[in-house]
């Protein structure tokens, strides 16, 4: 499929567009000169600085550890600064605005003028603007717009509005590209978008058929061209041709051009020309692109430099002698005008770029999972910024500095932004790093919590002894736990009424709690789960949950009161461990729902209100990790998912599961115990309309030498026809087809990692007549293997590296819920 040049985006009228408003030197009239009867080859000096991954983020900026990686981001910054102001016609690209934004304080101003006058020249590109490179399967699109806000808010205050502003998305190192992605950076006016990683499969078609570069249509529900978007697809990932690697960290000839025994100029040109011309058979202009450097190059740039410097004027001479190559420094939006002048109509794609593959049997789609309590603190750490962005808007200053301190959203907005990186949620970091991602987020946490209490303070006009339950996800809360009265402020961040159920931690067997009004509302104590004790440590006490509804306004908050009754109260519970082969069930005026009464397990969900009735089978089972076989040696790790059995393995070798029932007037509930690790609770809370599951697995045993990746499944008779449906980013809804891609025929080698999709808040299936949806609270993987079967890995724990850099196994223990 193809479109007229005159109807794309970019490249087209859109650069027009942004030319005239650009400055005067950083615009692409600042562009190096081409040729237009030769093949121009733009070298783009580039690093790609991870923020964090083998190291730190402080151990990266400021090279420390080098026995674990040899990194320092400083001094790349000090050295390629130098290097440009040397010699004019050199350029470079910089990304990752976290070690930029570093950096650049610590510089006098003389420095700083230096490095805005090569912006404003166009010698230093400022690609992608974010604080980080950041991941794209397993992002929320919320706080994926925060960290490329926060970026380019530096860019922007430091550069200006024009020069400071990115013309081109740099997404070179993630593990694969979601259409809403490409929505985000067609609507933020990013004029293209270059990818490093495409799968194996897709790439040798593309090559084949000479479509490395394409516009993406990034969004069906918006007309074109509003997320549309010309994509990149670079040749080498983000490497050098190889042999032309002159980093330090690299072991490549250099260029010799002097009067010794050691001159390779002749060979080296000849290898330049022959690799040059192998790239131009992909592309379909006279216009090839090459990526010069990779991760954490050029911290001595001379080296690179001076090489480069030397290629360019050799195989430049060679045109004396008839060569028809032109060799120049360029950048990323350079080389996007020089396509765009070429004025062709591009293939279009409406899909996306998942699974990514490097191989038969290397499919990336672990790393979905990976790490699954990270991933949930991560979206509940943006929840909260979300919080004290708003109450620090609706208090002004009274919310930085009041009775509970000074207060500061900003620590939190970076540790949220860091965390959007393809190394941080994605769970593919040492271990080390993860802790310290963990730990900056909680940092930010503690410094957004005063700011919170002196906004409600201000906002209600009470002071009141404001203490935060961080731990409410295991029932751990000591004050609830202690005190015989207490308040409860919530807040409501939505722009709608809603009506959460509450659960506190407390010792008592009967409360009053009472609304804002002072009016009692119904409440319950549930008693707390043996699973969730174990999970606590030295931390809980709690003896049960007390459980109310509460109703809170748009964008406000409400304040209700709990006090203990010495005596009588609230009906207790209704706890009983059915036996055999008893009627089980668990019902609202929504939803009823009908377990086995021989296994234990779910076996109906009936809609009520529609009339409807779905058999469903949910179970837990895992997949035993590949550690290589006579096919391949690839293992399962942190990034690459690999079974070595098509079929998982049930969690529970009983043929009846225990269970328990809790029933009352505002919950039903059914807890399974698939095993000593594994454990769920069947939830339907009064006047909900949908079903609550709350999973516990962990610690994940190994002592039987495997490897385990741990799913739930839900198997229907819906007549699924190999489709179904995942999100992209939280957002738009991508059909998925098991064994099949949309733009090339699929040799599926892996039959179950290859089918499976990130999921970031919701998956489901359908037929005709029935549809059943997954919500989750976290980003994971999922597929459906068979028709009418649903599942999705919730954990994994690994006994073998995947040799993608990492250097150790995934060794998660849980109990994560």
């Amino acid at each position: 499929m193809t479109t007229p040049a005159s109807a794309m985006a970019p490249p087209g009228a859109a650069l027009v567009l942004l030319l005239c408003g650009a400055a005067a030197g950083c615009g692409y009239q600042s562009c190096p000169e081409t040729h237009s009867d030769m093949l121009n080859v733009h070298l783009v000096p580039h690093t790609h600085d991870d923020v964090g991954w083998l190291k730190t983020v402080e151990q990266y900026f400021y090279g420390a550890r080098n026995e674990v990686q040899h990194a320092g981001v400083q001094y790349i910054l000090d050295s390629v600064l130098a290097q440009l102001l040397a010699r004019p016609q050199r350029r470079f690209v910089y990304v990752e605005v976290a070690f930029l934004e570093r950096w650049w304080h610590q510089q006098d101003p003389a420095t700083r003028r230096a490095l805005r006058q090569l912006v404003r020249e166009g010698r230093l590109e400022l690609a992608g603007g974010g604080w980080c490179m950041g991941d794209e399967a397993s992002t929320h699109y919320g706080p994926a717009l925060e960290q490329l806000a926060l970026g380019r808010r530096f860019l922007r205050r430091h550069f200006g509005g024009g020069c400071g502003t990115p013309r081109v998305a740099w997404q070179i190192d993630p593990f694969g590209h979601s259409r809403q992605m490409a929505a985000i950076f067609a609507q933020m006016g990013y004029d293209g978008l270059f990818l490093g990683r495409v799968d194996h499969q897709d790439k040798a078609t593309r090559q084949q058929q000479r479509q490395l570069e394409l516009l993406w249509r990034g969004s069906q529900n918006l007309d074109p061209p509003t997320a549309d978007i010309f994509t990149g697809i670079l040749p080498n990932g983000y490497n050098p041709p190889e042999g032309f690697c002159w980093d330090q960290l690299c072991s490549d000839p250099p260029m010799v051009d002097g009067p010794s025994e050691e001159n390779n100029m002749a060979a080296m040109v000849s290898s330049f020309l022959q690799a040059a011309a192998n790239q131009a058979q992909h592309y379909r202009t006279n216009h090839i692109i090459m990526t010069m450097g990779s991760d954490f190059h050029y911290e001595n740039a001379n080296l690179w430099f001076k090489n480069l410097d030397k290629l360019i004027t050799h195989v430049n001479a060679r045109q004396a002698n008839g060569s028809r190559v032109h060799v120049l420094y360029s950048t990323p939006s350079c080389y996007l005008w020089a396509l765009h002048q070429a004025n062709l109509s591009w293939t279009v794609k409406t899909d996306d770029f998942f699974p990514y593959s490097d191989g038969p049997h290397q499919y990336w789609t672990g790393y979905f999972t990976s790490r699954p309590a990270f991933k949930r603190y991560e979206r509940l750490s943006n929840n909260l910024l979300q919080v004290c962005a708003q109450l620090e808007a609706l208090a002004g200053p009274a919310a930085r500095e009041g009775p509970y301190g000074h207060g500061d959203s900003s620590l939190l907005r970076e540790a949220v932004a860091v965390a959007q990186h393809h190394d941080a949620v994605t769970g593919t970091e040492k271990q080390h790093v993860a802790d310290d991602y963990a730990k900056q987020l909680a940092a930010g946490w503690r410094s957004c919590q005063p700011l919170v209490a002196n906004a409600l303070s201000s906002l209600s006009g009470r002071r009141d002894n404001f203490t935060f339950c961080d731990t409410l996800n295991i029932s751990v809360c000591p004050l609830t736990e202690a005190a015989q009265h207490f308040t409860v402020t919530l807040y409501n961040p939505l722009g709608h009424r809603v009506s959460w159920p509450l659960r506190l931690p407390v010792n008592g067997v009967s409360y009053t709690v009472r609304d804002p009004r002072g009016h009692p509302i119904p409440s319950q104590v549930v008693p707390v789960t043996n699973v969730t004790r174990r999970l606590w440590g030295a931390r809980g006490s709690a003896g049960g949950e007390l459980l109310f509804q509460a109703a809170l306004p748009p964008l406000g908050f409400s304040t209700f009161s709990v006090s203990q009754e010495r005596r009588g109260g609230a009906q207790a519970p209704l706890i009983s461990t059915p036996k055999l082969g008893e009627p089980l069930e668990i019902q609202n005026e929504h939803v009823r729902v009908l377990f086995d009464p021989l296994s234990g397990l779910m076996a109906e969900i009936h809609n009520l209100r529609r009339g409807l009735v779905l058999p469903v089978t949910q179970s837990f089972y895992w997949y035993n990790a590949s550690t290589g076989d006579a096919e391949s040696p690839q293992a399962s790790g942190a990034y690459i998912f690999r079974p070595n059995s098509s079929r998982p393995f049930p969690i529970s070798s009983s043929k009846r599961i225990p269970v328990t029932l809790i029933k009352n007037a505002l919950v039903q509930e059914l807890h399974q115990n698939f095993s000593s690790w594994c454990s769920q609770v069947v939830r339907l809370h009064a006047g909900q309309p949908y079903l609550e599951l709350e999973w516990t697995v962990g610690p994940i045993p190994v002592g039987d030498g495997w490897g385990k990746e741990i799913i739930t499944r839900f198997d229907t008779p819906l007549r699924t026809d190999g489709r179904f449906y995942t999100d992209s980013n939280g957002r738009q809804i991508l059909e998925r087809r098991r064994n099949y891609r949309p733009t090339w025929d699929l040799n599926q080698t892996e039959p179950v990692a290859g089918n499976y999709y990130p999921v970031n808040t919701r998956i489901f299936i359908k037929d005709q007549q029935a549809q059943l949806t997954v919500l989750t609270d976290r980003s994971q993987g999922g597929s459906s293997i068979l028709d009418g079967s649903l599942e999705l890995m919730i954990h994994r724990r690994l006994l073998y590296d995947d040799n993608r850099g990492v250097g150790e196994p995934l060794v998660e223990l849980g109990g994560d819920e």
